[in-house]
């Protein structure tokens, strides 16, 4: 048993030396934003007070942050942990436990922060197929803007030792595997993991730990958007203010999103996502290829595949590493005896 159950992703908290070039840069993705005590804030529709923090200062990922159904439960984890709990100086208020993993990132658990009303999305539009056509004498007339940010979905962060930061995290917050990544048989190399929201839906993950080469840090971090019209307008919204674009559109195989990245002014990846997977509690653990990490079902192949940036530093090593690896695990595997 966990200590407790986290219910979502809370929020991601970044520094930047250039707040109002974040600024800028979020709107055009899609957010709504607000200054208070100094720091920038973003946030979605979904009426929660912010998703993405920005706070002055060199270029850095600072936190990830979750959030857990009560109060009580926030009690229970910072006694377990022997820290106190604060209250969060932010909008929104509430109570926050922040916790170090084993990597050196700072968790911020939060509970408690009051909630607004969500604003409308843009509507989902009857599609027409051949086996269904609902939408008639109504045409489709879509305007230009970027997309609407619904909420924060996930986060992915690189760790040193995966099964060791696989069990802190699942040890305190409760997390479940959706797909285990495997470089072989036997030799993992991360987890998408899901919230255990017992009977109730969750998104296929809300964190994935990646055990890969080079520096640490978070990969990225992932927004729900309203609909596929909507990502595809905020994707051509995007390209049209000159914005980095990292990788997409396409459709995943693990979690079934449909994607698009892009680089903020500071080289952080933000993705914009649709349509995702979603599971109870009950769904099993599921093993997948390294090979399925980076595919797509469809769309734009990653960049490494496609030869627009050469791996990434150590990548090389890494693979050729694992490679010996398993070579070794297969020398040392009892052989057969001939019938």
């Amino acid at each position: 048993m966990s200590v407790i159950r986290v219910e979502d992703i809370a929020h991601v908290r970044y520094a930047a030396p250039d707040l109002a070039a974040m600024k800028a840069f979020l709107h055009d993705f899609g957010m709504a934003t607000f200054e208070a005590g100094g720091r920038l804030y973003g946030k979605g529709s979904d009426g929660r007070p912010f998703v993405h923090v920005t706070e002055p200062g060199p270029a850095k990922f600072l936190a990830v942050g979750f959030r857990c159904d009560t109060l009580a439960d926030l009690e229970t984890l910072a006694v377990h942990e022997g820290v106190a709990t604060q209250d969060l100086d932010e909008p929104g208020g509430g109570k926050v436990v922040r916790l170090t993993d084993p990597d050196g990132y700072t968790v911020e658990v939060v509970a408690g922060q009051a909630k607004g009303e969500p604003a409308l999305l843009p509507a989902d539009q009857p599609v027409n197929t051949a086996a269904a056509k609902p939408r008639f004498r109504q045409m489709v007339r879509l305007d230009p803007a970027p997309a609407h940010i619904k909420r924060i979905g996930h986060a992915v962060l690189k760790v040193r030792d995966f099964r060791k930061s696989e069990k802190w995290y699942k040890d305190r917050f409760g997390f479940l595997t959706s797909d285990e990544v495997e470089a072989a048989k036997d030799v993992p190399l991360g987890a998408f993991m899901r919230c255990d929201r017992g009977d109730k839906p969750a998104d296929h993950h809300t964190l994935f730990l990646a055990q890969l080469p080079g520096e640490l840090g978070i990969l990225h971090a992932a927004f729900e958007v309203a609909n596929l019209d909507d990502l595809m307008l905020g994707h051509q919204h995007l390209h049209a203010r000159k914005r980095e674009a990292a990788w997409g559109v396409g459709r995943h195989i693990m979690g079934s999103q449909v994607f698009d990245y892009w680089k903020d002014p500071f080289g952080n990846e933000l993705e914009h996502w649709t349509d995702g997977d979603l599971f109870t509690a009950a769904d099993p653990p599921q093993k997948q290829p390294m090979s399925a990490l980076l595919a797509v079902q469809w769309g734009s192949p990653h960049p490494m595949f496609a030869g627009k940036f050469p791996p990434p530093p150590g990548l090389v090593a890494f693979v050729t590493a694992m490679m010996l690896r398993i070579k070794r695990l297969f020398k040392s595997a009892p052989k057969e005896s001939a019938a």
